[in-house]
């Protein structure tokens, strides 16, 4: 796990923690915070994902075999 996947984690899980609690007590502004901060995970995850795939695809082209 990289610092984006990790990133993308922990915005997840304090983001669920502002819905539920902007749910419980009514604050539509703090369960709206928490939406936006999942989405920020999201999107890191998804950063983080598209850096481990170029990163695979340059191990792959750096590994192949050489056609001389």
């Amino acid at each position: 796990m990289d610092k984006e996947h990790v990133k993308g984690a922990a915005d997840k899980v304090v983001g669920k923690s502002k819905e539920v609690a902007g749910h419980v007590t009514g604050d539509k502004n703090l369960e709206t915070e928490g939406k936006v901060d999942q989405a920020k995970g999201a999107i890191h995850k998804k950063v983080g994902d598209t850096k481990d795939a170029v990163k695979q695809a340059v191990d792959d082209v750096r590994n192949a075999p050489s056609k001389k």
